[in-house]
């Protein structure tokens, strides 16, 4: 057990150092008043003016348009997959929906599969369609972070920057460089970064065996950094072309928080709120800790079932114990449980083990996270989240003490609450909406794996994956129909836009206002105080809204599974 505290403490002040580095590099990004030579170049090419201030409504109009016309390039390569070069294998056009759901779902930083990647797609498309569309998701997603920083900085302006900037600013100065030096590493760990679509193999046996290949190393890369998620391989991180070393799988952990915790010192660097920044990480922290304790003391518990047969599942030095069902071997208990914290909090969606073997409490932990959408969360999106339960906060303490809430110095009015709100409804009507629509549609059983608590459980994550824009799946779920594939797809729209511009409305809203000085009155937000009333109000907004809906899935399963109960 110590050592398992040990490696959980080594892997998060890691993270922190990290943070810190990267949080000065985007500060620095965000605020340079000079453009390279490439970023120059990136602006004549694609015929826009980078000195032009744009309003949150600009900003947020070339954010959609730009990312809906990647997306319909995607798609249209995607239709178009049959008669591409570089497609040894002759995998044929995916279909109209499936191509949408695909298209929709890599530009909204989701990266969830309905296929999988080894057996569907040709290294064409893989690079230029798939990791295309990884690192533009995930730049406009850091992109828009930038953007809604520099509103909450600013006073008495009428723009927040100017997207093109933005986005080229992170693209060229920090998910390429990045990118490519960790491709390097994870090639000399082993991972293929090749046009070679297979290799034949003779076994033991004297068969022959097809081994796929193909540009792994670089798509991996962006995967974890952009919090993209998806698999060049059908299981994903769990395949040892995608993560075949201990090094490989914490360097994806490490990657996949780099950002959205880096995102916690930009925002105090760039608002000279350091302290303010802290609070901030630190509720995220918070949060990661308490889920992660969660999952690991579920899955190392074991099987009740199992306990009550008699069986023994207390690790030791000849046995792993607990429930290694739908595990890697090399990784055990412990690196899972922090990889299902990992992908789920930083809703990035890759995965190292099979979600749907998880244990009720455990199944209940990727949910959970991703209903929040805050714990870390996705590339910009996550800190953009955190936020709005920020001003959330001061909004109800500011009603408790009688004075009109403040945040950052900015007066919080009826107009910023009710984008706050906009953005913090449009989530759960998402996935409640679909999840509820799918529990009525007469063909979603024939999609089941499974029936009764757990066949719940498999439909919700679906849409709380992609609301979510995490990607990840429970499995045991046929999600490649017609109708599956266009709700998801529409769910991840829903998750990715209708969440992201009210905030961007907000962080024009207070752009334009002055800076007031604080009063007596002012309820402080750079203390532990604030950080766990917000750590409280995040968790009781997500109990109030997800509790009855996770209630008939992990929490009535496991309740069951107490009892002795097991599924068909």
């Amino acid at each position: 057990m110590e050592h398992v505290f040990l490696e959980y403490g080594i892997v998060l002040l890691l993270m922190t150092a990290l943070a810190i580095l990267m949080g000065r590099w985007l500060a620095h990004a965000f605020a340079d008043k000079n453009h390279t030579i490439v970023e120059r170049l990136s602006y004549r090419m694609l015929g826009v003016n980078p000195e032009e201030p744009m309003n949150w409504a600009r900003y947020g109009l070339a954010l959609l348009l730009s990312n809906a016309a990647m997306m319909l390039l995607g798609y249209i390569l995607l239709r178009l997959q049959g008669v591409l070069p570089l497609n040894e294998l002759g995998n044929p056009a995916q279909a109209p929906d499936q191509a949408f759901n695909t298209a929709v779902s890599f530009i909204t930083n989701t990266n969830w599969q309905s296929y999988g990647g080894e057996t569907s797609l040709s290294n064409a498309t893989q690079m230029v369609v798939i990791t295309f569309l990884m690192f533009c998701g995930a730049t406009a997603g850091v992109a828009a972070a930038g953007g809604f920083i520099r509103g909450l900085a600013r006073a008495s302006a009428q723009d927040i920057g100017n997207y093109w900037v933005d986005f080229m600013r992170v693209l060229w100065r920090v998910l390429l460089p990045l990118c490519s030096i960790v491709a390097l590493v994870y090639v000399w760990q082993g991972m293929p970064q090749t046009l070679d679509a297979q290799a034949i193999a003779s076994t033991v046996e004297g068969v022959k065996q097809q081994i796929i290949l193909g540009p792994v190393a670089s798509f991996e890369t962006i995967k974890h950094i952009g919090t993209n998620g998806g698999g060049f391989f059908n299981v994903n991180a769990a395949h040892p072309f995608e993560n075949p070393t201990p090094l490989t799988n914490l360097l994806h952990i490490l990657s996949m928080l780099l950002i959205p915790s880096a995102l916690t010192v930009s925002f105090g660097t760039l608002l000279a709120r350091k302290k303010q920044g802290w609070v901030f990480f630190s509720a995220f922290l918070v949060m990661f800790v308490g889920f992660l304790a969660m999952v690991y003391h579920a899955e190392q518990a074991g099987n009740p079932l199992l306990t009550q047969a008699g069986a023994d599942q207390q690790p030791s030095a000849l046995q792993s114990g607990g429930n290694m069902e739908g595990k890697e071997l090399r990784f055990g208990i412990a690196d899972t449980a922090l990889f299902v914290a990992t992908t789920t909090g930083a809703t990035t969606g890759a995965v190292n083990a099979m979600h749907d073997s998880l244990t009720p409490l455990g199944g209940f932990v990727p949910l959970a996270q991703m209903m929040l959408n805050c714990v870390f969360g996705g590339e910009g999106v996550g800190f953009i989240n955190l936020i709005q339960y920020a001003i959330l906060t001061v909004f109800l303490a500011g009603m408790m003490i009688g004075r009109t809430p403040e945040f950052l110095g900015k007066k919080i009015e009826a107009r910023e609450i009710k984008l706050v709100m906009l953005s913090v409804l449009a989530h759960p009507a998402s996935i409640l909406g679909f999840t509820a629509l799918a529990c009525l549609w007469p063909e979603t059983g024939a999609s089941l794996a499974n029936h009764s608590a757990h066949g719940f459980s498999e439909v919700l994550y679906a849409y709380t994956s992609g609301t979510a824009n995490n990607g990840s799946a429970f499995a045991g779920f046929n999600a490649n129909t017609p109708f599956f594939n266009t709700t998801i797809g529409l769910a991840m729209l829903a998750g990715r836009y209708l969440t992201l511009l009210p905030m961007l409305a907000v962080a024009g809203s207070l752009a334009s206002k002055k800076t007031v000085a604080d009063g007596a009155g002012t309820f402080p937000t750079a203390t532990p105080l604030f950080m766990l009333l917000l750590v409280f109000v995040v968790l009781v907004v997500g109990g109030l809204t997800f509790l009855p809906a996770l209630a008939l899935g992990p929490l009535v399963e496991q309740l069951q599974l107490l009892g002795g109960q097991l599924y068909p």
